[in-house]
């Protein structure tokens, strides 16, 4: 009776460890991500049941990429303190189990997005798995400063995995959604690099402030962030989106390259961390506002 407590006790911290390595609020965004790019992808409201088993694919093969990752990274994680208390860090979650639940996670997606989405779909989100979990973690990221920015790709995946599941198909607006987020990216995770860069000189990653310095990274960030805010424009200038689309991308542009160019000037762990998080903030605003355009575009149609 006594082992039957100490097992139901342990049970929801075992729970835990396993949902922490599906790494819970990236998944969030980017599934966020797909989802926009599903009602962007007709004009009025998509096939709901579509949209309902799309994200959860998503949501499955992304869990399953990013609990691969951990499983990779176990070893540097440890030697990190953002990342040690991770399961696979601490050694509380042994590989066969991590295998094991990715496995799980992974093919049932795979089904749910090919039985009952499409087949593109599914092969698009499978590609991304592997771009993320196995050529970024296992080939980019040990070896070469611009791990995030080539590997960022994968990363940028979920709107055009969104517009496949909705239309079977991925035209060049879903790829311009795409660029938005490959080319926002590099400055969002540098941000936290450098903040964090200490970590990464212990982890032996090859990060972009360890290799290059703090002052080297910034200003690849205020270029970036440029980039990115020429990009953002691209929306309403291939008629994809309207005004409000438009005064939402240079209102949100003008602040993220606010960010860039006070970090750059004038550099502090605190600067950095504010510019992370508004970085995200950023991001789910941005996307936010191409739906909110695009409703409103429907509605005066």
């Amino acid at each position: 009776m006594a082992n039957m407590s100490t097992l139901a006790a342990s049970q929801p911290g075992l729970l835990r460890q396993y949902f922490v390595l599906t790494k819970p609020r990236v998944t969030q965004l980017a599934v966020f991500c797909a989802v926009i790019g599903m009602f962007l992808a007709v004009p009025g409201v998509p096939d709901l049941s579509r949209v309902l088993f799309g994200t959860l694919g998503i949501w499955l093969l992304a869990a399953a990429a990013f609990a691969i990752n951990c499983l990779i990274e176990q070893e540097i994680d440890a030697r990190m303190a953002r990342t040690a208390r991770r399961g696979t860090a601490r050694g509380t979650i042994s590989p066969a189990q991590v295998l094991g639940m990715s496995g799980l996670l992974g093919g049932a997606g795979m089904l749910v997005l090919y039985h009952l989405v499409n087949p593109l779909t599914m092969w698009l989100t499978f590609a991304t798995f592997v771009g993320y979990a196995i050529i970024y973690t296992v080939f980019l990221k040990p070896s070469t400063p611009q791990n995030i920015v080539i590997g960022g790709l994968a990363g940028a995946m979920p709107p055009a995995l969104g517009w496949a599941t909705v239309a079977n198909a991925v035209p060049a607006e879903a790829w311009v959604l795409v660029l938005i987020i490959f080319i926002w990216t590099p400055p969002h995770f540098w941000a936290l690099a450098l903040y964090r860069t200490q970590d990464y000189i212990k982890s032996g990653l090859p990060m972009l402030p360890v290799t290059h310095g703090s002052k080297y990274t910034r200003q690849q960030m205020v270029l970036y962030s440029f980039a990115l805010f020429a990009v953002t424009l691209l929306p309403y200038a291939m008629r994809m989106n309207g005004p409000l689309y438009l005064l939402a991308a240079v209102v949100l542009g003008g602040m993220f390259v606010g960010h860039a160019v006070g970090l750059y000037r004038q550099y502090s762990d605190a600067r950095a961390r504010r510019m992370f998080r508004f970085s995200i903030l950023y991001l789910a605003l941005l996307f936010a506002a191409l739906l909110v355009d695009h409703w409103v575009g429907v509605l005066l149609a």
